[in-house]
């Protein structure tokens, strides 16, 4: 680890001089990003996410945050005396979960989020999918991965009928920078849990952004043997999900991916959030900190 202090002045003014490309690349474009995993809960790393959200911003992008919150809803949960359980990936959602879950993503996370956000000199603004009617839902279907005609109830979790993304666009015109926690309201304004990869590549789609990252806490999608695979293609991913490379939470991270590179984002980004600044590292360098989807 270089000590910043001492690098030349020349240098520094090299390495900015190297991102101008891509600020140009991108500036006035829309990157929406999934944070989660541990980038979320350490913080020193926190700190340097909401620096980076700040910078892109400052530099002319439109950073969007869509959060998770399984760590804290786990240890709210626990605080409750109930137990998480989880069928494929997903987190079963009862009426009491679904409370806990609605004041720890809405109340907890979103806000903390925010707060550093607006301490880094930006200007956060938390939403749920109810603020402007930004996420529609309806009760998710999750057919059985063996047994497709069997269906499993995994309560109020939802599935996205419609995303209005015209709260987000009016938020980003005045420059604020939204925060958006993954809950979604159905016809009788009943609520529900969606998954925050899901939330952030539907997200994107809407918006026709420029990147998706998703900032998790793995070095991105591995082979086999561990090894970090830095682009993949859909077919590709197909593949490894058959041959159970890719397997659990992966799962609807990269359904999410593919649908959004399908759908018209340029690039989605599955990047290291442990890594301090793997953010800019990822937009403003040629290195490539994670696994990069393309959609063919």
């Amino acid at each position: 680890m270089t000590d910043l202090q001492s690098i030349a002045p020349r240098d520094k003014a090299e390495i900015l001089a190297q991102a101008l490309p891509y600020i140009r690349k991108f500036h006035g474009k829309t990157i929406v990003i999934k944070y989660g995993g541990n980038a979320m809960t350490d913080p020193a790393l926190q700190a340097d996410f909401a620096e980076d959200v700040v910078l892109l911003k400052l530099v002319g992008m439109n950073p969007v945050v869509v959060h998770g919150g399984g760590p804290q809803i786990e240890t709210a949960l626990k605080r409750l005396g109930k137990q998480g359980q989880f069928v494929q990936g997903m987190r079963v959602t009862d009426a009491e979960t679904m409370e806990v879950v609605e004041w720890v993503l809405a109340g907890e996370v979103q806000q903390d989020i925010v707060g550093l956000i607006n301490q880094a000199g930006g200007k956060a603004v938390g939403l749920t999918g109810r603020d402007g009617g930004l996420i529609r839902a309806r009760k998710l279907k999750l057919a059985d991965k063996d047994d497709p005609a069997k269906e499993h109830d995994i309560g109020q979790v939802g599935d996205i009928v419609s995303i209005d993304p015209s709260v987000v666009k009016a938020l980003q015109d005045d420059a604020f920078i939204p925060v958006i926690s993954p809950l979604g309201f159905g016809e009788e304004n009943e609520s529900y849990n969606i998954n925050a990869d899901v939330v952030a590549s539907k997200l994107a789609s809407v918006l026709k952004a420029e990147k998706l990252m998703m900032l998790t806490n793995i070095p991105g999608v591995l082979n086999k043997a561990g090894e970090l695979i830095t682009e993949l293609t859909a077919r590709e991913i197909d593949e490894l999900v058959n041959d159970g490379t890719i397997s659990g939470g992966m799962l609807p991270k990269l359904a999410g991916a593919i649908d959004a590179a399908k759908s018209g984002v340029n690039s989605v980004h599955i990047v290291d959030g442990r890594v301090p600044h793997a953010m800019l590292l990822e937009i403003l360098t040629e290195q490539a900190y994670g696994t990069m989807i393309r959609s063919h």
